[in-house]
This record gives C-alpha cells, sequence and structure tokens, in this order.
C-alpha cells in the first residue's frame, strides 16, 4: 500500500527541536500515522476505529477496564 506524501506534523508536538512528534495523513478511506523519529514505522487505520479509540481515552474506559481484569 502506497501512502500520500503529505504528512503533516501533530498540532502539540511539544515546540521542542528534536523530531519527537505524531504525522498524519490520510486518503478517502484510511489513516495514516506515525512518529516523526522512525518515519518507516506506519500504522495505518479507517477513522471509525481511531474515533473509538479516542473516545475510550477521553472517557477513560480503556483504562478502568483493564483494572478490573
Amino acid at each position: 500500500m502506497t501512502t500520500p506524501g503529505n504528512w503533516q506534523k501533530s498540532s502539540f508536538s511539544g515546540g521542542s527541536d528534536g523530531n519527537n512528534c505524531l504525522e498524519l495523513t490520510s486518503t478517502p478511506t484510511t489513516l495514516h500515522l506515525r512518529e516523526s523519529d522512525t518515519p518507516t514505522t506506519v500504522l495505518t487505520t479507517s477513522r471509525a476505529p481511531l474515533a473509538h479509540l479516542l473516545a475510550g481515552i477521553r472517557t477513560d474506559t480503556a483504562v478502568r477496564g483493564s483494572e478490573s481484569k
């Protein structure tokens, strides 16, 4: 799979001089994420699973769910 070449840095990348930031790009059906210090490792997902993960993080259900096991 080929990813688009227009990577965007996260708006919250710490402001430091290093390459410690999240970069994103997308196609109509997928999102591609990578850390700028390891640009050859790319995580690819669709919008729905990523939205579900972020919603779980926001509501803390992912953390509470793992504590009960």
